[in-house]
């Protein structure tokens, strides 16, 4: 499993929500049922670290301090890779130099594209376009959003805040990674690049390259492996 969380800005204490997800999703991993979808596994977790960040500013201090972060997770399995998320870090898929977003921007702009009540340039130039529309910790309960993608050997994932993807787009994912084999290097390069272009959040990036993957098919929702 690979995760990057993002404090909100606007909010107290924004490092720590992050923090208390993250330490949530690890210790809540490892203790998967048995038989359990990566995907509904992901999605409980986000929820219990929902809870715990939500529980957190509500015991930090007298009345309580509203504290928030976004969160995208991945949790790779056989050959599947299941995300999810909340808020607007995303993962990117970088496959045979090209790069594909799996995630979807919980923000009112992007909500409001959907609905079509703006187009995408309206939404592009917006001043409300960083505002989200749901994140870890505002409520009790929170929509997280899963999906699931087949992956193959040489695929890279790359997990990243809005610092990042604010001012780097896929093709410059796709470009970095096919100039440096090192993940490293590409990383370093990427935050580099994202602090010239702007630099006034932070950023986070995480990438994860497949080595191999373990095919395998589904039978009455059981996998087995494919020779």
């Amino acid at each position: 499993m690979f995760a990057v969380a993002d404090g909100v800005g606007g909010h107290d204490r924004g490092e720590v929500a992050s923090r208390v997800a993250i330490e949530t999703l690890a210790a809540g991993f490892p203790a998967a049922v048995a038989g359990e979808s990566p995907a509904s596994l992901l999605e409980r977790l986000v929820q219990s670290a929902n809870l715990q960040v939500y529980e957190t500013g509500r015991d930090s201090a007298p009345g309580g301090l509203p504290m928030a972060t976004t969160i995208v997770a991945c949790a790779l399995r056989y050959d599947r890779a299941a995300i999810a998320h909340v808020g607007d870090s995303r993962c990117y898929l970088v496959r045979r130099g090209q790069a594909s977003l799996l995630t979807r921007d919980h923000t009112v702009v992007n909500d409001q594209v959907r609905l079509g009540i703006l187009s995408a340039k309206e939404a592009a130039s917006s001043e409300r376009r960083h505002l989200l529309s749901r994140s870890l910790g505002a409520e009790m309960l929170v929509g997280v959003e899963t999906s699931e993608h087949q992956v193959y050997a040489d695929d890279v994932l790359i997990l990243c805040s809005d610092g990042l993807h604010g001012s780097v787009e896929g093709a410059d994912l796709a470009k970095a990674l096919a100039q440096a084999p090192d993940l490293n290097h590409v990383a370093a390069s990427l935050v580099s690049l994202a602090k010239q272009r702007d630099g006034s959040d932070n950023i986070s990036v995480q990438i994860i390259r497949v080595r191999a993957v373990e095919r395998v098919g589904m039978y009455r929702g059981r996998p087995y492996k494919l020779r």
